[in-house]
This record gives C-alpha cells, sequence and structure tokens, in this order.
C-alpha cells in the first residue's frame, strides 16, 4: 500500500474535484450547460417512426441489460478459461469480491444528498422513447443520481485493469460506453449521473479496494470459507 498511497490520494482529489465541481456551483455550474445540450441533441433526433427512435428503444428495454451482462461475463469467461484449476478457483471468489463491492459502493453512492430526475422529467415538451414505440423503454427515473448501471460497469473495469491489464480494461471500457450511451441518449440519465456521480464513487471507492491489499484479502477471507479446494494449498 505505501507505494500506491500517493496514486490512491491522486485519485481520490481527482474523483472529489469532479463531484465537487458540479456540486456546489449554483445551477451545477458549468456542467449544467453541458447536460443540456447533450439532452436537446439527442432528444431532437427521436423522430416518429425512424431508425434512431427504435434503436433507443431497444437499447433501453430491460432485457437489453442482460445483454450487458453477457457482455462482462464473456470477458469473464475469456481470462477464466485460460486458468488452471486454483486459478478457476480464485476467479470465483474474485467474482463474489467484485460483487460486494459493487453493492457496497453502490449503496455509499445513494448516501450522498442529491436526488434529481432524468432530464425527460426536468425538461417540458420533449420527446419519450416511451411514448413513441409500442413497447415499454427506460427513459425516466424519479432519482438518476448517480448513475447505478455506469457505476457497477465502471468497478468491473477498474478490477479487469487490476487483475488482467490494459487490454482487458479497454474491452471493458468499450463495454461500459456501449451500455451507458443508450440511457443518455434516451434521457433517462443526464451524462453527470455518470462522469460525475458514478466516476468520482468509483475513482475514491476502487483505490482504496484496488490499490491497497483489501481486495486480495477479501479472496484470502472467501477462500477460506467457501467449500471446495484452498488456493493456498
Amino acid at each position: 500500500m505505501s507505494k500506491n498511497f500517493g496514486k490512491i490520494i491522486l485519485l481520490n482529489i481527482l474523483g472529489l474535484t469532479i463531484f465537487f465541481s458540479w456540486y456546489l456551483p449554483a445551477n451545477h455550474g458549468f456542467w449544467f450547460p453541458i447536460d443540456k445540450s447533450i439532452f436537446y441533441y439527442f432528444n431532437e433526433q427521436l423522430v416518429a417512426g425512424s431508425n434512431f427512435l427504435y434503436l433507443v428503444g431497444l437499447t433501453n428495454i430491460r432485457h437489453f441489460d442482460l445483454i450487458s451482462l453477457l457482455a462482462m461475463l464473456s470477458l469473464y469467461g475469456y481470462y477464466y478459461a485460460k486458468q488452471d484449476r486454483v486459478g478457476k478457483r480464485r476467479m470465483w471468489l474474485l467474482g463474489v469480491t467484485m460483487l460486494l463491492v459493487a453493492v457496497i459502493l453502490n449503496q455509499l453512492g445513494h448516501l450522498i444528498p442529491v436526488k434529481r430526475c432524468s432530464p425527460t422529467g426536468f425538461f417540458e415538451d420533449v420527446n419519450r422513447v416511451s411514448s413513441m414505440v409500442p413497447f415499454s423503454p427506460k427513459d425516466y427515473s424519479g432519482d438518476s443520481f448517480p448513475g447505478d448501471h455506469g457505476l457497477m460497469l465502471m468497478i468491473f473495469a477498474g478490477f479487469m485493469f487490476r487483475y488482467f491489464g490494459k487490454k482487458a480494461f479497454a474491452v471493458s471500457i468499450v463495454i461500459l460506453v456501449a451500455f451507458m450511451l443508450p440511457r443518455i441518449m434516451a434521457g433517462a440519465h443526464w451524462l453527470t449521473d455518470i462522469v460525475v456521480g458514478s466516476l468520482s464513487i468509483a475513482l475514491v471507492g476502487l483505490s482504496w479496494v484496488l490499490l491497497t491489499p483489501l481486495a486480495d484479502k477479501c479472496v484470502d477471507w472467501l477462500d477460506g470459507i467457501v467449500p471446495g479446494g484452498k488456493i493456498n494449498n
């Protein structure tokens, strides 16, 4: 941890700076015009009967979330298949650790004293995907900050970088962008729900998990209580 302490402090400062640059200024300072312009850029292109409308609609149904899960599992499975028996057990326990970290950071994120609805509920006279297609996509949330889905994907990307390197991280970033962009295009999330809310939590929280022995110690602890061959035996 001592050799990474400087990195941890730097990542914490970065995460807090991003958050407070949005949280403290009146009307969120320079972030609001960016949020507004991005929302209207996509919203004005949601034209009845257009291919873009149906693309946005289909990528915001609940079943599409399963595809994001399958994408993450496929990437994780690629590295899992390359392991021996001990390595595969470790990856199972690492997956559980990742899930525990995701649940804890998500719960901590919702302790932030911020509550705001999606831009589709904030602005008036906007195009709502859900009223323009014959199915039920998600285009609204009463509490969109921070972006839960974005945070989960960032946590996954962080673990992939820490344990499997830059190539795994690059693929996980592609997955992150591919599955968060539809939420922004539909107006279910502001851009800052992700690049401020999710990112600031990930930078602060993951730095203490992945740049310290905490994640490895959690894997070792699980190794001691989960039945099966021990990693260190």
